[in-house]
Order: structure tokens, then sequence, then C-alpha cells
């Protein structure tokens, strides 16, 4: 036997010890965790050994059953105890990259390509984090009532798509109007005055899933991108007409104490431009008839249809704090429990990651100093340019914040905030719940839809800032 036998023996030797302490660590938790921690070890043996012997897994199986037969306990408390962070964070690392990635058929870049706006969100916070060191005031960044109705919503939605109330929905849209123009229409139609009862952002989560269902129903697909960005312009510019419609109004109308009758008229001009902006838009769509299956027109529970539209005018109670939100988000999770467990898996939580990604990026950005006085010396100057300018950069909700400290011109700032939510893709949390959707789509083309996104949200926004800064 050679020196180099001799060699590769104690090293194997040695590396399925570290095997069994693993697996004696993995037996004590429990077995959801387990697949993550044999996701793990698999991942290192794999790295150890290249390319892995036939037998990896069954070897490993049978290890890890004889470790919990046996319940080495003194091993795994060894491992337990000697182990340190790195390693630990490895072992998570791999078990993620194994027992849910591969599981799921999908590999890290797939994840970062579905999941975009997440990943850029998650890096920004990151990135600022590095200016602002996390202290207590992070914990005044999150918006709770914010993330609370976003959950109740998302969920009550969920709830509706699993009893194909949407598909039914869409098709009597269908078989009302008779074409792709005014289906286009009606859609666009309905989330902009839907904006005003129910805000932009929960707008767009209730209709957005009606606007795929009626396109892919009908083989429109195509024109779900451009659909998909006429209802997102709609949430963020018809919400612009009521306090409530749009988080930053709200704000600005509490700070500024501004009566109901006052805050209609300085919003009245750019609201009605922007309908007859979006209408004309509309008109573009050519008026293809339209056709639907048959299975559209089976109706859905009438009961469970009941039930849900009941939770979901509770979501609507939250939003206008007729209802406390913690009251709210319990009767909803205690109703879908009971009626549709399924609804509350499919949940997209990582759209309210997103949400909280962003209030990070968004609040330490307003804490640098440099941003402060930058801002504060411009706005002084021209509040409607510099705060649309400042919404492209930073998003309108922390923008009307942190822009109201240094401006008394109340008119301008509010017209500033809500115009520009249209532009870039980060200046209105609608617009990245928008693109989170689309980028649910199976046949999704996340460049083509950006670059139509820009051309309208920033011709809409050229024409909609003249207009405010000369009439």
């Amino acid at each position: 036997m050679t020196g180099n036998d001799i060699t590769e023996r104690k090293s194997a030797r040695i590396f399925n010890i570290k095997l069994k302490m693993r697996a004696g660590f993995a037996c004590l938790l429990p077995k959801n965790f387990r697949i993550c921690f044999a996701g793990a070890a698999l991942a290192a043996k794999t790295t150890r050994f290249d390319p892995p012997p036939e037998n990896l897994f069954t070897d490993f199986t049978k290890r890890l059953q004889f470790v919990e037969k046996k319940r080495m306990l003194n091993v795994a408390r060894f491992f337990q105890n000697r182990a340190t962070f790195f390693e630990r964070l490895l072992s998570v690392g791999a078990a993620i990259r194994v027992g849910v990635f591969e599981k799921r058929g999908m590999n890290l870049t797939a994840f970062v390509k579905k999941n975009a706006v997440l990943c850029i969100a998650l890096i920004a916070a990151a990135i600022t984090m590095c200016f602002v060191p996390p202290d207590a005031e992070y914990l005044e960044y999150f918006d709770l009532k914010t993330l609370a109705c976003l959950y109740g919503t998302l969920a009550v939605v969920c709830a509706l798509r699993n009893i194909f109330f949407f598909r039914y929905v869409a098709g009597s849209i269908v078989r009302v109007f008779k074409n792709l123009r005014a289906a286009v229409l009606a859609l666009v139609y309905i989330t902009l005055f839907g904006s005003m009862l129910i805000a932009n952002d929960m707008a767009l989560i209730t209709f957005l899933p009606l606007g795929y269902f009626v396109l892919d129903s009908t083989g429109n697909r195509k024109s779900i991108p451009f659909v998909f960005i006429m209802q997102n312009v709609a949430a963020n510019l018809g919400g612009m007409l009521t306090p409530f419609g749009n988080p930053q109004n709200l704000y600005l109308y509490s700070f500024y104490h501004i009566g109901n009758a006052e805050f209609v008229k300085i919003m009245a001009m750019p609201f009605l431009l922007s309908f007859v902006l979006i209408t004309v838009c509309c008109l573009f769509v050519r008026p293809t008839p339209l056709a639907v299956g048959d299975y559209i027109s089976e109706k859905p529970s009438p009961v469970r249809t009941g039930i849900y539209l009941v939770l979901f005018f509770l979501s609507i109670a939250m939003v206008f704090r007729l209802l406390p939100w913690e009251w709210g988000i319990g009767i909803i999770t205690a109703s879908l429990v009971l009626l549709d467990r399924e609804a509350l898996w499919q949940v997209d939580y990582g759209l309210l990651l997103t949400f909280c990604a962003f209030f990070v990026f968004s609040g330490n950005m307003a804490r640098i100093d440099a941003v402060r006085e930058l801002l504060s010396g411009l706005v002084g100057k021209n509040p409607l340019l510099y705060g649309i300018l400042s919404c492209q950069c930073i998003s309108n909700v922390p923008s009307a914040v942190l822009l109201s400290h240094f401006t008394d011109n109340y008119a301008a700032l509010l017209r500033a905030v809500n115009i520009g939510g249209i532009g870039t893709l980060i200046s209105s949390l609608a617009s990245l719940i928008t693109f989170r959707e689309y980028n649910r789509c199976a046949d999704r083309k996340p460049g083509r839809y950006l670059l139509l996104f820009s051309a309208i949200n920033f011709g809409l926004l050229l024409i909609l800032g003249f207009a405010c800064a000369y009439l």
C-alpha cells in the first residue's frame, strides 16, 4: 500500500466522521429540517468527490438511518458544541441549494431571475446599511399596517383564485365587452377607480390577476405586458384624487392638515389629464374579437365566494382604519385555516420581504446626511421638479416624508409625489408589485417589459410634469 493510498483513506475516514456528526445533529431536528441538513451533507460530499460515486445517496441514507436508530446523542452534542458559525452557515447555504432549489428543479440562477425585484431590494438595503448601521430607528422603518393589509389582501385573493372566482369574472367581462380594446379599457378603469377606494397597492394585487385571466383565457398573452403597465399607471395616477388613494396622500393630508375640498381642487387637473392620457393609450389596442372557453362560465361556490368577499371587505376596512389591523389579520387567517389552508401557503411572502427590504433602503436613504443636505438645498427652489426627481430615486412615499420638512408649498409637493410615482421601477412600490406579478407569468420577458414600461411611464411623466408646471 502506497503512501498516497494511506493518506486518501485517512481523509475519507475523517470526512465520514464529519458526515456522521452532521447526521447526528440532523436527527435532533424536525423532519423538514432533516431534509435540509441531508441536502447539506450531500452537497458537501458531492463537492468532495467529483464525480460523485453512484451509491452516494443510498450510502448516506443508511448512515442517517443508523444514526437515528442509535440516537448518537454524544456525537450530535459534540458537533453542535464544536461547530463554528461559519461552518453552520455553509451547511445552511448548501441545504438551501440542494434541499430547496434542486428539489424544485430550480438552480440559483433561475431563482434570481424569477425573484429579481427581491434580490435587487435586498442588495440595495444591504448597501445602505453600510452607510447607516442598524440601530433602534430601523424598527420605525416598517409600516406594519401596510404589511398587514398586504398580507390579508394577498391571502384572500389566493383563496378567490382557488375557487376560480377571477376566471368567472373574466368570462363575464369577455361576454360583456366583445373585443380586446373594450376589455382592456374595462380592466384599466376598474383598477383606476379601485385605487381611489382601496389604495393603489391593494388595487393592483386585486385586479392584476383579473387582467391576467382575461388575456390568458382568450389567447392574448402577448398583450399582458401592456395591460399590466397600464393597470400600474392607472393605479398610481387614479389614487391621486383621494387622500387614501395613495400612502403619500394620506401622510401629506395629515401633515399639512389639508381640507377635503382643497385636496380635491389641487389634484383635479392632473387627475383629469391622467384619465384622458390613459384612455388615449388604451385606444391603440386593436379591437380584436374575444372568444373564451366554456370552463370559465362555471360558477364558483356561492357560499365560499360570499365568505371570501366578506374577508376581502374586511381587508378594505383595515385600509380605511375602520377595523384594527390586528383583528383583521386574525379573522382572515383563522377563516382561511378552516376553509382553505392552501391559500395561506400560496401567499407571496417574497413580496412582503421585498417591501421590508425597500422600507430599509428608503429609510436609510432619508437618514444619509449628504442626501438630506442636497434635497434641503434644492427643494426650496422648485418643489415640483425636485419632488419628481426624488421619487425616481427613493420612491414617492419616502420622498413625501423627507421633503415635507423642507417646504411649505404642499400643493406642488402633493402633485410631485403623485405624478412622480410613474417613471422608474422604484418610483412607486406599486410598480414593484406589477413587475413582480409579471415575472410570475410563464412566458415572461423582463427586458422587453422594462423597455415598454420606461417608454410609457416617462412619456406620461413628461406630459404631466409640464402640465402641472405651467397650467
